[in-house]
């Protein structure tokens, strides 16, 4: 099993930026993908990047060029660094492991609480 924990989260200006840590406590058999999402109040959950274990990256459109995600094994914590941040971008962040909890074991999603960002002046 694996914990996720975001920190990062807060108040920020349009134009801004904000960098977001995921960091994971436990161990998966295998991780299959790391990414990150976000809810907006009243919105449906959107993906904003995954990033496989070849660290192929795969962004969302419409955080393509402005949200980038990064890793350190070495202190098993994954990153999103968001700039030019926009009121819109105003959410609930929540980061995502998915993978195997044993060998035999089918994938699982593992989730964080979550972080929150504000956009605003």
């Amino acid at each position: 099993q694996v914990q996720l924990v975001e920190s990062g989260g807060g108040l920020v200006q349009p134009g801004g930026s904000l960098r977001l840590s995921c960091v994971a406590s436990g161990k998966l058999f295998s991780t299959h993908s790391r990414g990150w999402y976000r809810q907006t109040p009243g919105g449906s959950q959107r993906e904003l990047v995954a990033m496989f274990n070849d660290s192929r990256t795969d962004y969302a459109e419409f955080v393509r060029g402005r949200f980038t995600v990064s890793r350190d094994d070495a202190k098993n914590t994954v990153y999103l660094q968001m700039n030019s941040l926009r009121p819109e971008d105003t959410a609930v962040y929540y980061c995502r492991h998915e993978g195997r909890p044993s060998a035999r074991a089918a994938i699982f999603g593992y989730w964080g609480q979550g972080t929150q960002v504000t956009v605003s002046s």
